[in-house]
Order: structure tokens, then C-alpha cells, then sequence
């Protein structure tokens, strides 16, 4: 029994970490894209949990351009993300930006 203890314990170590790392990423792709810092991590908790790696990688790749530094909408946002394509992506994004633009997931 021992012996499949210690695996487990590890996997499940190293899953968190993989986990915080993914959170960081996406908080600071938020951040970056213009959403306010509440925003963006009530959000990448949220969507971290819900979507795949491969789907974060997509929401990743929306960068902003120069002159879009300022602070956008979480409509803006949102009309980029559509661009994505990915259904799943779109609903998980939609409604973790409801759910924390409104306060009701803080």
C-alpha cells in the first residue's frame, strides 16, 4: 500500500504545481489584454479549472497591439475571444467575465 502512496502523493504535487503555473499565466494574459487585475484573477481561477491546456494556449495568443495597452471592456475582451473559434472557450470566458465582473464569484 505504501508503495502506491508515495507515487500518488507526488503526482498530486506535481498536478498543483502545474495548476498554479497555468493560473499565473492566464491572469497575467488577462492583465496583459487589458482587463483590470480583480478581474483577471477571478477569472483565470475560474477558467483554469474549466478548460484545457490547449484551450488556454488559444486565449494566450490573443495579444493586444501597441495602442490597445490602454485598460478595455470585458465586452472587448470578449468580442476577441469569439475570434478564437472554440465554443467551449467562449461560453467558460463569458461566464467566468460575468461572474467576476459582477463581484458574484470574488
Amino acid at each position: 500500500m505504501r508503495r502506491f502512496l508515495i507515487p500518488l502523493i507526488g503526482s498530486l504535487a506535481l498536478v498543483g504545481c502545474v495548476q498554479a503555473i497555468a493560473e499565473s499565466r492566464v491572469r497575467s494574459a488577462l492583465s496583459e489584454a487589458g482587463l483590470n487585475d480583480r478581474v483577471s484573477d477571478c477569472m483565470a481561477g475560474r477558467m483554469v479549472d474549466r478548460l484545457t491546456i490547449e484551450q488556454l494556449k488559444k486565449l494566450e495568443r490573443l495579444k493586444t497591439r501597441a495602442d490597445e495597452r490602454d485598460p478595455v471592456t470585458v465586452n472587448d475582451y470578449l468580442s476577441r475571444v469569439a475570434r478564437v473559434g472554440d465554443a467551449e472557450v467562449v461560453g467558460v470566458t463569458s461566464s467566468s467575465a460575468a461572474l467576476c465582473a459582477t463581484g458574484i464569484a470574488d
